[in-house]
């Protein structure tokens, strides 16, 4: 029998962590080298694959390929790009099945959130739909951290961890200058409707009431008058108030906060901006001087305080991926299931990709304070184990050393080209 090679891509927002999943998946493969030939990797995710854009990754040596595993970014380039309806879209598909065939893929990897499950799933349709064999594994990653069934997804617990040490450091600053300066400091966070980043900062309390004294979160509707009260209450209470927002914060109706009137790529809500909105509406009605601040990538790329069990679940799930797809698993994802709160243990299991595509995992009610403005006891037993442990990449004069592959890319096979 021929061995079959591989695809793997990454897509969607990068994390500090994801080229630790590509590690799992390049090393594992690597070590059944008779049951998969090569692995390309996606140039610039699914885009890769249809424009037969194919990375040869056996160019790239052991060490820069375990050097991946301290390597912000997206090692192969991401996307943000969904393939649409089979049905409707069947040239898309067939494109697929071109390239597969001219390169001899019988296995797809798809490193990604909500919408590149959906792609994976996708893709595993072509062997039941177009005759085409091809195993199709989803490999979990999000900072939102919003996929159903695993327990956590990975690339959030080292953005909880970033944020939640941002703000308590960024919360000593104003505390230390309030009497006579800023009295109020604004932290935008990411998350469109899960407000689970949000709750992180959260952690960064070191008594109760204790700093940041506010987090909005997109699951509890804003209500101004509400918020500019406990702002003010804070404020004569502490001499100053620290407030993290999620960039998905809504009114009640659910317009967001930060609606920026366009939208992106996977035709989501084009969010940003809510951290100066909140801080001028507090000088406006109340008139205490602020600072802002939006983490934007900042969050999602420090791999300098990236969580060392975060990036254990994400090179353990590119693995799992590769065990998965060996074991003749498809339409499938690995997924953490978590044994146990203290000390935290978890393991790997699977879960269709059938339930998690396009399926938001939101924050429970019980992880958010009756008031509506910080996180319970729930919460910290949950995501608590989700920042512990440091893993520092290597420094070089001073500055982290992260490694740069060569990704080249393979002769291409086809005579057309197909217009992404």
């Amino acid at each position: 029998m021929t061995v079959k090679n591989a695809f793997y891509a990454q897509s969607g927002g990068v994390t500090s962590v994801i080229n630790a999943s590509a590690c799992g998946v390049l090393e594992t493969a690597r070590a059944h080298y008779d049951k998969i030939g090569k692995v390309y990797a996606g140039h610039n995710g699914i885009i890769g694959a249809l424009r037969e854009e194919l990375i040869d990754t056996s160019l790239e040596s052991d060490a820069d390929i375990a050097a991946l595993k301290h390597t912000p970014g997206g090692a192969f380039g991401s996307c943000r790009y969904k393939l649409k309806d089979i049905k409707t879209h069947k040239a898309e598909y067939e494109r697929l099945i071109e390239v597969f065939k001219a390169h001899n893929i019988g296995y797809f990897f798809y490193n990604g959130g909500n919408d590149s499950s959906d792609t994976a799933y996708k893709v595993s349709q072509i062997s039941e739909q177009l005759g085409y064999p091809i195993i199709s594994i989803g490999i979990p990653k999000t900072v939102d951290n919003d996929l159903p069934i695993t327990d956590c997804c990975p690339g959030f617990g080292s953005v909880a961890k970033y944020i939640s040490t941002s703000i308590m450091e960024a919360s000593l600053d104003i505390q230390s200058m309030c009497e006579s300066s800023t009295k109020i400091f604004v932290m935008e966070v990411m998350g469109r409707h899960a407000g689970w980043i949000a709750a992180a900062a959260g952690l960064a309390q070191r008594e109760e009431g204790g700093a940041p004294q506010i987090i909005l979160f997109p699951e509890t509707p804003f209500d101004k008058a509400s918020f500019l009260r406990r702002v003010d209450e804070v404020v004569k209470r502490d001499g100053y108030c620290a407030i993290v927002v999620s960039e998905g914060a809504q009114y009640a109706d659910g317009r967001f906060l930060s609606d920026a009137g366009v939208t992106d790529a996977f035709g989501h809500t084009q969010l940003g901006g809510v951290a100066p909105f909140i801080a001028n509406m507090i000088k406006s009605e109340l008139g205490y001087k602020y600072h802002w601040a939006v983490a934007d990538y900042l969050q999602r790329s420090a791999r300098h305080i990236s969580s060392a069990t975060d990036l254990d679940q994400a090179y353990a799930v590119g693995k799992a991926a590769v065990d998965l797809a060996l074991a003749g698993k498809n339409a499938v994802m690995p997924v953490i299931v978590r044994e146990q709160d203290s000390p935290y243990k978890w393991s790997i299991g699977e879960a269709p990709l059938a339930k998690i595509a396009n399926v938001e995992k939101k924050m429970p009610k019980e992880f958010i304070t009756e008031d509506g403005f910080g996180i319970t006891e729930a919460a910290r037993r949950y995501l608590q184990p989700l920042i512990q442990g440091e893993s520092y990449p290597p420094y070089k004069n001073g500055v982290p050393d992260y490694v740069k592959l060569k990704n080249q890319l393979v002769a291409k096979k086809l005579a057309h080209s197909f217009n992404v």
